[in-house]
């Protein structure tokens, strides 16, 4: 039957030919050619050009963009040796080869060779046509006459590389050596190029993860044919016999699952997007998301930034430990850019604009005591207090009192600021920023607290991230003193390390957000700039965690993946004031605000009793009255009047006074006062 198919071809052929060369030229030029150029997968490539992550095209396949060019040029000659030796010289069709395969089918009863030249497969393959009847071969010349007219011959042979099936899905050279043989096409042996030889005139008989004797047994042949043709060395081929065929499809690259899908909806039109990413890092991070949450709860999710805090480039971000929809982990969800509470994370920027300010400094002494601001009261995370410490230490200790004392006298709205200056959009669960802002009452996600602390990295300088190579747009935007940058880093290296962790390389900072429902861990060197979170995508509290015991350890790794060895932090700038308590500015040796100037002196006099606005009963009686603190001997006024002077006693009784408002004062022996206004009825 398919012998007579191949002479009735041959014998339309003749027809045609008969009606004369102007005839066919009409014909051949009025071809409805097919779509040339079908739709190939979207591709993400990391910073050196590697392979992160391949989407199929709508129908399901993998179908990959390729030039000629990209493919190993033995493999090219080898499917033109055996496939259409004279592709370079016909013009669509091989009257030549139809006539040998007629013959050779004549002569043995069956088909032996087949005539069809590569444009005719390629015609085949557009049209998505059978070879078995005679009508379908026809098209396909036709066709096949028609793209030669239309198209050169690379061009025509870049479409078969794209989409010659090669089993299953698989369509084109570049997804079948990546699938096979787990790499691009650029570099094949002998055996991998006979194999991708085969494959296409039978894909799924000869599908190696399913028939891997059949594939080997083609892959043979078209060896064997080379040496017969001289197209192959026959030591070389010898030796591709003896390697083995692939008994399994490898998995395409999936590497930055959440990165990719932003990319892709951020410019849905691209078939290829280039990023910053590095693909041995991101697939390292990657397994260490895995490996941190091991032994925690199973809807525990984790996430991982980490950047190039000098050229603003992230290198590695990893949104979950899996991407999977099938577990209580939740890895969909990408947590790199899911609004959080910080915790404790953005304390050092509080610190840093205080330096900035003249409010304080490292080794100034700050007061840890109980205070209250109307009708808030913060308390520390352990319910203590620890009396004056330096800036720095309250700082390490990670003490709430000190920070809100500190960003009392900045002022919320000024925080604010200084973080969307930074290039980050913070959320405020309300209208207006209060001082719980700086205890992580504002919503920030993983990916802009890294850009903040890459802002401390860079000595205080603006430097967004950015994760699509070319994009590299520098803040020029000085968001804080150089010094005070420093001073904050500093403070921050000292902080005791992770339990084998080198000390004073990082300059890091831990978090854990009300409720135990964030754990954070945030930190730079004089590169790099990465953080790390552990928590529930649905928010809900996680008992017992802590930014310091599940995210801390898994940041210094981070680091320890990237590289041997810590880049050093800076040195302090020439302006920054390195001093101890005792030798700073007087203003500077004890935090007081801005506002001490007008306040009295902590040991100043104190008129207690009678309290201010207190209504006393009885005209012309003695006042009973009492002052705490100051220096005897002390002198009492009512009214503006001296009424009493050289009084040691700190309790003592004034003379009556008439009906109405008086107005009471004591004075040391310093000239220190205090004063009170009482009403007597």
């Amino acid at each position: 039957m398919r012998v007579e198919r191949l002479i009735l071809g041959l014998a339309l052929i003749l027809v045609l030919a008969a009606f004369g060369r102007d005839r066919l030229d009409q014909w051949i030029d009025a071809t409805d050619l097919p779509p040339l150029f079908a739709e190939t997968s979207v591709e993400l490539r990391d910073r050196n050009g590697a392979l992160l992550r391949i989407y199929t095209v709508a129908d399901g396949r993998w179908r990959l963009a390729v030039t000629p060019e990209q493919v190993d040029r033995q493999f090219i000659d080898m499917l033109i040796a055996y496939e259409d030796r004279r592709f370079y010289t016909h013009s669509g069709v091989d009257l030549r080869a139809m006539l040998r395969a007629v013959g050779q089918a004549v002569w043995h009863g069956e088909v032996v060779s087949g005539g069809s030249t590569l444009t005719m497969q390629v015609a085949r393959l557009l049209e998505e046509s059978g070879t078995g009847r005679w009508r379908g071969k026809l098209r396909q010349m036709r066709v096949a006459w028609a793209l030669e007219r239309k198209l050169g011959k690379e061009q025509i042979l870049q479409l078969y590389l794209t989409h010659a099936p090669y089993g299953g899905n698989i369509e084109g050279v570049r997804a079948a050596t990546l699938s096979w043989f787990g790499k691009e096409p650029a570099r094949l042996t002998p055996a991998e190029a006979a194999l991708l030889v085969a494959l296409p005139q039978s894909p799924e008989s000869r599908r190696p993860d399913r028939n891997r004797k059949q594939a080997e047994a083609a892959r043979d042949r078209v060896l064997d044919r080379m040496i017969s043709r001289d197209a192959l060395d026959p030591d070389t081929a010898r030796a591709a016999l003896s390697e083995p065929v692939p008994a399994s499809r490898r998995p395409f690259p999936a590497l930055a699952p959440h990165m990719a899908d932003l990319a892709t909806r951020d410019a849905p039109e691209a078939l290829l997007h280039r990023l910053t990413l590095d693909a041995p890092l991101q697939r390292s991070l990657e397994g260490l998301a895995k490996a941190a949450l091991n032994g925690l709860p199973e809807d525990l999710s984790v996430a991982i930034v980490l950047a190039d805090h000098q050229s603003g480039e992230i290198l590695a971000s990893v949104g979950s430990a899996g991407y999977d929809t099938g577990t209580t982990r939740q890895g969909f969800v990408d947590m790199t850019r899911a609004r959080r509470s910080p915790g404790s994370t953005l304390k050092p920027l509080v610190y840093a604009m205080g330096f900035d300010r003249g409010l304080a400094h490292p080794q100034t002494l700050i007061n840890d005591r109980p205070v209250s601001f109307g009708r808030y009261a913060p308390q520390n995370f352990d319910g203590a207090f620890r009396g004056e410490l330096p800036v720095a230490e309250a700082l390490r200790q990670s003490l709430n009192i000190p920070v809100v004392l500190l960003l009392d006298q900045i002022g919320p709205a000024h925080l604010m600021d200084v973080m969307r200056r930074a290039g980050t959009q913070p959320k405020l669960p309300g209208d207006q920023a209060g001082l719980a802002v700086a205890l992580g009452g504002v919503g920030l996600s993983l990916t802009e607290l890294v850009q903040l602390y890459a802002m401390l990295g860079q000595g205080g300088m603006e430097r967004p991230l950015h994760w699509r190579l070319g994009d590299g747009a520098q803040g020029e935007d000085r968001i804080l003193s150089p010094s005070a940058a420093w001073q904050v880093g500093d403070i921050l290296a000292g902080l005791a390390p992770p339990a084998n962790a080198p000390a004073r390389r990082i300059a890091y900072k831990t978090g854990t957000s009300y409720g135990h429902r964030d754990a954070w861990a945030i930190g730079y060197d004089g590169r790099h700039v990465a953080g790390v979170w552990i928590g529930r995508p649905d928010g809900t509290p996680v008992p017992g965690a802590f930014g310091g015991d599940l995210a801390a350890p898994v940041l210094f790794e981070a680091f320890q993946r990237l590289k041997a060895e810590a880049d050093p932090l800076p040195p302090p700038p020439p302006e920054t004031l390195l001093l101890a308590t005792a030798d700073l500015p007087q203003p500077l040796r004890r935090f007081t605000g801005r506002n001490a100037v007008f306040q009295a002196a902590p040991d100043a006099p104190k008129l207690i009793f009678p309290p201010s606005g207190a209504v006393l009963d009885g005209a012309n009686a003695d006042v009973p009255v009492k002052v705490r603190d100051g220096t005897p001997p002390f002198s009492w006024m009512a009214n503006g009047k001296l009424v009493r002077a050289g009084v040691y006693r700190r309790e003592i009784t004034l003379p009556g006074m008439g009906q109405g408002f008086s107005h009471l004062s004591v004075i040391d022996a310093e000239g220190r006062a205090s004063r009170v206004t009482v009403r007597i009825e």
